[in-house]
């Protein structure tokens, strides 16, 4: 197996080397990836960059360090598992884009009560 320096690893998955310590530090970067030294530097496994492609990609999604941190504590999940945690997420953003429709049409109401705010906020 092809072990990395952390900089490698910074950029080829375009993270900076702080966000790699901080997800080492918090446990989302296990132990199966980095091995130490004789000099203490890490040492990363190649197979690192796809797995935080993986992190990237669910926190662009909307998953929480959280989240993440609980699915990998579980030491892998059923597909079943994964299916509903998906779909939940989808739900979430689902109900996120209904209430950013609804506050979208609010506004057009408001441009639509032509207000003028010159004489005071609210006053026709």
């Amino acid at each position: 197996m092809i072990h990395m320096k952390i900089s490698e690893v910074a950029k080829m998955v375009g993270l900076p080397i702080s966000t790699i310590r901080y997800y080492e530090k918090i446990g989302i970067i296990t132990s199966d990836y980095v091995r130490r030294e004789q000099n203490n530097y890490r040492d990363y496994a190649s197979d690192i960059i796809p797995y935080l492609e993986v992190v990237k990609k669910c926190l662009a999604v909307g998953f929480s360090i959280n989240d993440i941190k609980a699915m990998i504590s579980k030491n892998g999940l059923s597909h079943e598992d994964q299916s509903q945690l998906i779909l939940e997420k989808i739900s979430e953003i689902e109900h996120a884009q209904k209430k950013l429709e609804e506050s979208k049409k609010e506004l057009y109401d408001i441009l639509e009560t032509d207000i003028i705010c010159e004489k005071g906020f609210g006053k026709y």
